[in-house]
């Protein structure tokens, strides 16, 4: 079985970012165990020098032990939230994720959240992470899509959502026997970031 823990840097309950997980949790195929951390909210703020928490243990024993780590986040001012940049200091702090595999999910349109995304990445590099571009996607979602109980309605999201799964799984056993991924292995319905040279660029998927 592979591991996959969720985290979205939104503390909305209703936020399509968690929505979008919550809901590729139950799409999990077999073989992965996704599961979405839930303790952004009430994670206590890091403080260099002093002892993690309880909560910041939890997190970072809960990171180490996955396989692989998804993110997706909103955007605040440009960069990422500050509850999510608080969950990732204290992971700095604890080294949890050196060489981890770790992907992120994009759920809004191309230019509504480059800054967070960059950023995201900027500080997972920092965390020595290991970024798996192939399985990096974007599924643009509307709050029309999202039901009252904060999950995606929409039979086609559910699709990409379960391509956005196989997509990560593919290309994390790919890295785990050491083969080089595949730049062209995409979700089916929407488009993803593919790289040509050295820089991701946004390329859309052929009609059917």
């Amino acid at each position: 079985m592979t591991s996959l823990l969720m985290i979205s840097g939104s503390t909305a309950e209703s936020s399509l970012q968690t929505s979008a997980l919550r809901t590729a949790a139950r799409l999990a195929p077999p073989g992965l165990v996704a599961e979405v951390y839930e303790g952004l909210r009430h994670l206590p703020a890091f403080v260099p020098g002093e002892a993690a928490p309880a909560a910041a243990l939890s997190v970072r024993e809960r990171i180490a032990a996955a396989d692989a780590v998804l993110f997706c986040t909103p955007e605040y001012a440009g960069s990422l939230p500050g509850s999510l940049k608080n969950l990732l200091d204290h992971v700095v702090a604890g080294g949890d994720l050196g060489g981890k595999p770790v992907a992120w999910l994009s759920v809004a349109t191309p230019g509504q959240d480059e800054g967070a995304r960059l950023t995201l990445e900027t500080v997972l590099a920092q965390c020595n992470a290991r970024l798996l571009h192939a399985a990096c996607q974007r599924i643009p979602l509307v709050p029309h899509a999202v039901d009252g109980q904060g999950m995606v309605t929409d039979a086609q999201l559910h699709q990409a959502l379960a391509d956005m799964l196989q997509t990560l799984t593919r290309t994390l056993t790919q890295v785990q026997t050491r083969q080089a991924p595949s730049w062209q292995i995409n979700s089916s319905l929407f488009p993803t970031l593919t790289r040509e040279g050295d820089r991701p660029t946004f390329r859309p998927r052929r009609p059917f």
